[in-house]
């Protein structure tokens, strides 16, 4: 294999997921950076792929890599950075594995992140969110595992990946009123689940059907729910609930929004984004505090205690109007 395949198969198949201990979802998302960088930079050089070496990924490359994200496959700031991310990753994997690389993986180690616009997140109310939670059909099997899938979530303010990742003995049973999580950077938070989540996850047990596999939800083929799946069954509640509240018909209902709903609802009813933190399994304050943005509640509070101040009118002495000294004068 070229100089270039043989560390990076490393990285992505041994130092990944065996010394990192990432999350599958992470490898493939740095498995689809390298082979867009791949063939973008073989094209470059109008070699083949496999002739690729690390010295091909120069600065100059990687740039014009990250500009053709952008450019010519429409990616916006944020995945931008992210496909940055992983090649920085794997120049760090490259510092004590080829030292001969040194100076090249220091200057990608300088190359910034790109600034963008920061635009608020997207939310539900919560009457728009109990539209969503009720819009299951509950006298089918799919619908009664759609109703505690969407309940959960928004429970626990699960990612989507936490939600289809979990598996039967993530519960604690028999009486269902916690919910053992491992999130991302392999975070763990044991959380408590409401009555009204308790009953639709027991109505899901009873219906489920038998399987080998032991993912808590399953899809019709019996085999654990995936991101995409969760992601087209949302869609559709979405629809049915836009007719009781046509408000959701203008959003872009995400399985990531019902995570936002949980957050901000929380905020509402706690007033203290340190516990929002940690109900989300945040690696830092700093993420939740763009909840702080979105919350209207907090900026109300403010405005109510906050008054301009009362200004004496003034006097301003030595000028004259030639209307009003006429009409004083009349």
């Amino acid at each position: 294999m070229a100089e270039l395949a043989r560390p990076l198969a490393m990285f992505l198949r041994d130092y990944l997921p065996r010394d990192r201990g990432t999350s599958r979802h992470t490898v493939a998302s740095y498995a689809l950076c390298f082979k867009l960088l791949v063939v973008f930079t073989a094209d470059r050089h109008g070699i083949r792929p496999c002739q690729l070496e690390i010295g091909h990924l120069d600065i100059a490359t990687l740039l014009e890599f990250l500009e053709h994200l952008e450019r010519d496959r429409g990616n916006g700031v944020r995945t931008r950075n992210a496909r940055l991310a992983a090649i920085k990753a794997f120049f760090r994997f490259l510092e004590f594995r080829r030292p001969g690389h040194l100076d090249l993986a220091a200057q990608v180690r300088e190359i910034p992140a790109k600034k963008g616009d920061v635009p608020l997140i997207g939310s539900l109310d919560r009457a728009e969110t109990r539209a969503l939670l009720d819009a299951p059909d509950l006298g089918t099997v799919t619908g009664t595992r759609d109703r505690a899938m969407l309940g959960l979530t928004y429970n626990a303010g699960l990612r989507v990946s936490e939600l289809v990742e979990l598996s039967l003995d993530r519960l604690k049973m028999p009486a269902l009123d916690e919910v053992h999580i491992i999130g991302k950077g392999r975070r763990e938070r044991i959380l408590p689940l409401w009555k009204e989540t308790r009953r639709a996850l027991r109505d899901w047990l009873a219906v489920r059907p038998e399987s080998a596999d032991r993912h808590l939800f399953l899809n019709a083929m019996g085999t654990g729910m995936t991101r995409r799946g969760f992601a087209k069954r949302l869609v559709l509640h979405a629809q049915t609930a836009a007719r009781s509240v046509p408000s959701i018909a203008g959003k872009t209902v995400s399985p990531h929004l019902l995570r936002h709903a949980c957050a901000l609802h929380t905020l509402e009813a706690t007033g203290d984004v340190r516990k929002v933190s940690l109900w989300l399994g945040h690696a830092s304050l700093q993420t939740t505090e763009m909840y702080l943005q979105a919350d209207p509640t907090d900026k109300l509070d403010t405005l109510d205690k906050w008054r301009p101040p009362s200004l004496r009118k003034g006097k301003f002495k030595g000028v004259q109007d030639e209307l009003l000294a006429m009409l004083a004068g009349a």
